[in-house]
């Protein structure tokens, strides 16, 4: 494949888990990859580099959007992935707290997202994907969520309305929304009780995201799309 035609995601969040996962899976298609996440370590070849830093900074997205530029000439895909979470009931939020959900969630999201999508408008073509949270549509009885679902339901909406906005432009936006995925830092003690919160009994696996967003990415018909990959959460219980 020329050079010059070479397609190239940049990918959020990317130091670990889900993220870590889409690197992998991006560059399995053969994309050019621009990676970044706070603590990632400095890395660059043919097929990747990485930008260390923080996303609610805005400079960090117009570092991330610099780099992909100069490594390979194009962006034409953005996955964030960035998103923070901490169970605790709503009344015992600080305003500190508040904020570093927002900044986490919701400008680590908009600046890094305009610039991509620029630069995808003066490609003609792009595609941008959310990773958000199953609670946001299908809450559950003891579980605590509130200042997620304000975030990551504002992303939701954000998706629908990028892929009416840019559609005639040749851009997609899609998200996928996930139910309580297997994590090697978490107590096992957990794990039982949060599979059972999903109908087909089971933890979701990293590749069970990846797998999803990269078949967003293969699907041009589709856009607007809220793509739940939950064990069936979102049906019910």
């Amino acid at each position: 494949m020329n050079s010059a035609d070479r397609k190239v995601a940049v990918i959020t969040g990317a130091a670990h888990g889900i993220g870590a996962g889409l690197v992998t899976g991006y560059r399995r298609l053969g994309y050019g990859v621009v990676a970044t996440a706070c603590g990632i370590e400095a890395y660059q070849d043919s097929d990747m580099v990485t930008v260390e830093g923080d996303l609610a900074d805005p400079d960090t997205a117009v570092r991330v959007v610099k780099a992909g530029l100069g490594r390979f000439g194009r962006i034409d895909a953005l996955v964030n992935t960035v998103g923070t979470s901490t169970a605790k009931p709503f009344t015992e939020y600080t305003p500190a707290e508040q904020a570093a959900v927002t900044n986490v969630d919701l400008k680590g999201f908009f600046r890094i997202t305009q610039l991509a999508v620029e630069q995808m408008l003066k490609q003609g073509s792009g595609h941008v994907v959310q990773i958000t949270s199953g609670m946001v549509d299908q809450g559950s009885w003891g579980t605590a969520s509130v200042p997620a679902s304000v975030t990551r339901g504002g992303l939701q909406s954000a998706t629908k309305a990028l892929a009416i906005e840019y559609a005639s432009k040749g851009i997609r936006s899609n998200a996928v929304t996930l139910g309580a995925m297997r994590n090697p830092v978490r107590p096992e003690v957990y794990n039982e009780t949060l599979a059972a919160m999903h109908p087909l009994g089971c933890l979701g696996e990293i590749e069970d995201i990846v797998n999803a967003v990269l078949y967003l990415e293969s699907a041009p018909f589709v856009t607007g799309a809220v793509l739940h990959v939950d064990g069936g959460h979102n049906a019910g219980h």
